[in-house]
């Protein structure tokens, strides 16, 4: 069997908020065909995440998306991990964030049919066990939008 070797990952994130995040960038992607965050910085007391975006969302687009996340959240997705090569995995996401040195072989996370990402970061195991996805606050500057957000228990 071969032995897979991806690059080193220096974080160890929050599961429940690291999967969230891949939700919100689905989740973003699909309602504003926007890329997935440009800039993000995920923790377990609070999150946020920088869109690219022509214009500001309201209020009702921000209840929007909130209220996407945490039905994607309580439908009660698997989270699975499968191992392609560079090739393989460009046919499935965007592979333009991916660091010059990353391996030649990725791993590809699925949330369900939800959401596919290159990551080597740690997730819950089912959607189930994120918890409610609240949005804290959100600001709109030169074309960017920052969100900033939190999971918290049921």
């Amino acid at each position: 069997m071969e032995t897979i070797v991806l690059n080193h990952h220096n974080k160890q994130e929050y599961e429940p908020a690291h999967t969230a995040e891949h939700i919100l960038n689905a989740t973003m992607v699909k309602m504003f065909g926007c890329p997935r965050s440009r800039n993000a910085h995920i923790e377990k007391k609070k999150s946020k995440c920088d869109y690219i975006l022509e214009v500001e969302p309201g209020a009702d687009e921000v209840a929007r998306i909130e209220a996407k996340v945490n039905e994607v959240i309580a439908s009660g997705l698997d989270v699975t991990v499968e191992f392609v090569s560079r090739e393989e995995a460009a046919a499935i996401v965007d592979l333009s964030k991916l660091p010059e040195d990353a391996s030649q072989t990725l791993r590809i996370v699925r949330i369900g049919d939800y959401d596919a990402c290159a990551c080597i970061g740690a997730h819950v195991v089912n959607t189930a066990e994120i918890g409610i996805f609240k949005i804290i606050s959100h600001s709109y500057s030169e074309g960017v939008w920052r969100l900033r957000w939190k999971v918290v228990s049921k």
